[in-house]
């Protein structure tokens, strides 16, 4: 037999372990056939699903979602990076401050803080400084408020700690360049710390930011009318559990989707010429002098 002939009969020999991820993969595909055709052949009214995924209340309720979501986030944001530069901060009395107010928030969970705040009124009936100007705390405390602060302010001291890892990933040296050449502390986050920390801070930030879609469904429980809000009173009313929350499900899902999305074309954003200038050292330290 020729040395051709031997080559041609010569058997492919497959990997134990590229068997073992191709049967994981087919197990895997199996899996998610076999919940597929149990929710299509389940007792599930697909007319009542289809009905109200553009029901008017349910769209009311995708609209307040989104707005709570833009609404803490940006108030998680405003106080997170307040208290990251609190808690590296010289004064003790100021870092101390940051310090608890990170340990509280994060402490306690969303949906305690909720109702905390919601139910604020219990402890404090009036709002205001004496008999100058004095408001009753549940007029100022609607759901709406409440939500905001019970989610918000949690956030913030979550986004503090990020913001503060991104700002130590930057090189010491740099803000000292900036003081000696006269530059505020200010001056130096604002125009050189900061925008280079972006690189770090901005995908938790986006990951933060498509939890609190999610978050946003504890709101219901202080009656903020948010999508699950809006799909309870339906489902109240036609007794379609099942349905109602497949509903919301595709609109958090949908949410969810084009965050995703926008994340990725924002980090992509604060990432440009991160690589390149990688790239650029690592050829220059390879290249013999």
């Amino acid at each position: 037999m020729s040395q051709s002939s031997a080559s041609e009969l010569r058997l492919e020999v497959v990997p134990p372990k590229k068997i073992g991820t191709n049967l994981l993969a087919a197990v895997c595909i199996l899996l998610v056939l076999l919940i597929a055709r149990s929710f299509w052949h389940g007792q599930i009214e697909w007319s009542v699903v289809k009905e109200n995924l553009f029901a008017r209340p349910v769209l009311i309720g995708l609209i307040s979602t989104i707005s709570m979501t833009f609404a803490a986030m940006g108030l998680g944001i405003f106080l997170g990076v307040g208290a990251a530069i609190m808690r590296m901060s010289e004064n003790r009395v100021i870092r101390y401050i940051a310090i608890g107010y990170i340990w509280l928030f994060r402490g306690v969970p969303a949906l305690l803080q909720l109702l905390l705040w919601f139910n604020l009124a219990l402890i404090f009936p009036t709002i205001g400084f004496g008999d100058t100007f004095s408001v009753r705390t549940v007029d100022v405390m609607t759901p709406f408020v409440a939500a905001l602060l019970g989610l918000g302010i949690q956030q913030g001291a979550y986004t503090a700690e990020v913001v503060r890892a991104g700002i130590l990933s930057i090189d010491k040296g740099q803000a000292e360049a900036a003081a000696a050449i006269g530059m505020t502390r200010f001056r130096t986050l604002q125009r050189i710390v900061l925008p280079q920390a972006m690189r770090v801070i901005v995908p938790p930030i986006g990951n933060e930011t498509i939890g609190m879609i999610k978050l946003t469904s504890l709101a219901s429980v202080v009656q903020y009318s948010e999508i699950l809000r809006k799909v309870q009173e339906v489902y109240y009313v036609n007794s379609r559990v099942i349905e109602l929350l497949i509903v919301a499900t595709f609109w958090y899902m949908v949410l969810v989707t084009i965050f995703s999305i926008a994340q990725f074309y924002i980090e992509r954003h604060f990432s440009q010429g991160w690589g390149a200038a990688r790239t650029s050292e690592k050829t220059k330290a390879e290249v013999p002098a």
